[in-house]
């Protein structure tokens, strides 16, 4: 077996770090939230250091506005500059990371009047609606952007491969091995 680099006292302790890449070579450094082993494979549940935000263009008239998210990458590479504009008169700097764009600096303090809940609609799973919090708002081209931040934190499951890297689990991976995952951290808490 591959010796593994991360042992279980780093669970919450944030010692362990851990750098995910995705297929463009983009990398997000994460903290290694918890590490465990299950049927001779290691698997870390990681944290990304930097804060993770969403950027929604909202749309539609006065009466009906509808937040949508912006993932067209030629959309957000148009409007990054911007963002990272607006972000900085808040001391935080935007970084176009893998799986998610982030910002490191300390974010300002939770306000309950610029918190936004998204509602998911997904016909398969009943999933929770997500809180967010507003960190800007800017106009690109006459059309108007918002930057959230999520208030729960944003969580990545990957296994370590036989060369040490980490490799997340698809969709599908993860569903085959939560029920596993979940009994093993379950029993650790108690």
């Amino acid at each position: 077996m591959f010796p593994s680099p991360f042992s279980e006292d780093n669970d919450r302790d944030h010692t362990g770090s851990i750098t995910l890449t995705d297929e463009t070579g983009r990398t997000l450094e994460c903290y290694i939230e918890h590490s465990l082993s299950v049927d001779g494979q290691e698997y870390v549940l990681l944290l990304p250091v930097d804060s993770p935000i969403e950027i929604f263009a909202w749309e539609g008239d006065d009466e009906e506005e509808e937040a949508v998210l912006v993932e067209d990458d030629a959309i957000l590479d148009e409007i990054f500059g911007t963002a990272q504009a607006v972000l900085s008169e808040q001391n935080l700097i935007l970084k176009n990371t893998a799986y998610a764009l982030t910002v490191a600096g300390e974010l300002p303090a939770v306000d309950e009047s610029e918190l936004f809940t998204l509602e998911i609609e997904d016909d398969e799973t009943d999933l929770e609606p997500e809180q967010l919090q507003l960190l800007a708002s800017f106009y690109h081209e006459e059309q108007e952007y918002a930057i959230y931040t999520p208030l729960d934190p944003l969580l990545f499951f990957a296994r370590i491969t036989k060369d040490g890297e980490p490799e997340l689990l698809s969709p599908e991976e993860f569903r085959q091995v939560q029920p596993l995952l979940e009994e093993q951290l379950f029993n650790e808490v108690e």
